[in-house]
């Protein structure tokens, strides 16, 4: 699986991690070229194996283990046993990164900490995704995805008003904590590479999703701490003024962006839009400007809509459907899907990396390992 044209050739990643977060930093290092190493409990191996999003599996795994764990290669160890933690040990002297998101405390126990990692590769840059940091009161919680949304606020940006707290549809916390653990370990390998020192990166659900919403805390902390007001109505975003929001028209939806209100009246023969003249009232009144906007476009097809605002240059999008942006020209052109296969005959078809190296988009043909899949042949490369 080498490739020599990609930035991340020729590194050595082990990945202990397990559901979402941890494996999403180790695939993104994975489609930049690393070779990917999965550390897995004998028999059980990664829980995500069995989290499942449908009734789907394949290959007796779930289809959320194929798409976060595609190319990577899996070596069973049970770190009870003296004899596989040796092993592991060893494999450590060889590494570049390594991967872990136990609880605090627990890798600890295991004797596999930074600072003991450390010692037997001073050279090795070690990442860390907990639920809430090392410290405070949260530290024993669960790090779920859906329990640090409920402690982050960010549920309060979510939905209309009156809706009360709306979690995200996506496991936000997991996808934006192993992205932000990819930074971190990306520039100490910088760093690495001029003055031959390792380092600990650490992150977490909490301080990811803090990051997340940087732009409207810093609002929040310095216009006398107002909470967010989400519109009642068509609500898109809890600080943007009409027409900012997703509109149902006669045969779909429309979503429409920031504008001059009254030049969309202008453009929509909207009386009620065109006489907003004041900006302020943009905000005020936009619960007002977006019913009467929704009632017009509820009159038409979204096609009819585009014609009229899209040569104005308004900022606006049909909302698609999943089969309609898989069969849009638009979606077809960046070529972002794949087909990763394994020797047991599963087959799956699932996304590709979303960054272009030098004008090609990394790909991959080997699905997700079976548990101890490669195990053999790494003992004997590393001679564990």
């Amino acid at each position: 699986m080498s490739d020599p044209t990609l930035p991340l050739d020729g590194l050595l990643v082990l990945d202990m991690c397990q559901f979402l977060s941890g494996p999403y930093a180790s695939l993104r290092m994975q489609d930049l070229g690393a070779r990917v190493i999965k550390i897995e409990r004998p028999g059980t191996g990664d829980l995500s194996r069995t989290l499942y999003l449908s009734d789907t599996e394949i290959g007796g795994d779930s289809t959320i283990f194929h798409a976060i764990n595609r190319s990577k290669e899996s070596i069973a160890l049970d770190l009870k046993d003296p004899d596989d933690l040796a092993a592991l040990k060893k494999l450590l002297t060889r590494a570049d990164v390594l991967l872990q998101n136990f609880r605090p405390g627990v890798i600890g126990r295991i004797g596999l900490d930074y600072d003991a990692v450390r010692a037997i590769n001073p050279r090795i840059v070690y990442g860390s995704i907990t639920g809430y940091g090392e410290a405070g009161p949260w530290v024993d919680r669960p790090g779920q995805d859906l329990l640090a949304q409920a402690r982050s606020g960010v549920m309060w940006l979510n939905g209309d008003e009156g809706q009360g707290p709306v979690p995200f549809g996506l496991a936000i916390a997991d996808m934006l904590a192993g992205a932000a653990l990819v930074q971190g370990v990306l520039a100490a390998l910088v760093r690495r590479g001029i003055t031959g020192r390792g380092a600990h990166v650490e992150t977490s659900l909490i301080e990811a999703l803090v990051d997340f919403q940087f732009e409207v805390l810093t609002t929040h902390l310095n216009d006398g701490r107002r909470l967010p007001r989400r519109s009642d109505f068509r609500s898109a975003h809890a600080y943007l003024s009409a027409p900012y929001g997703v509109y149902p028209t006669a045969d779909g939806w429309l979503a429409l962006s920031m504008m001059s209100v009254p030049r969309l009246g202008e453009l929509l023969g909207n009386a009620v839009l065109r006489a907003a003249t004041d900006p302020a009232t943009w905000f005020t009144e936009r619960d007002a400007l977006k019913r009467a906007l929704a009632d017009q476009l509820a009159t038409q097809p979204t096609d009819h809509w585009l014609a009229i605002l899209e040569p104005a240059d308004v900022w606006c999008a049909k909302v698609l459907t999943w089969p309609e942006l898989l069969d849009s020209d638009g979606f077809r052109v960046l070529d972002m899907l794949q087909t990763v296969t394994r020797g047991d005959g599963v087959r799956i078809q699932t996304t590709r990396s979303p960054l272009r190296i030098d004008g090609q988009r990394p790909a991959t043909t080997r699905a997700a390992p079976l548990i101890g899949e490669q195990g053999d042949a790494i003992r004997k490369e590393f001679d564990l």
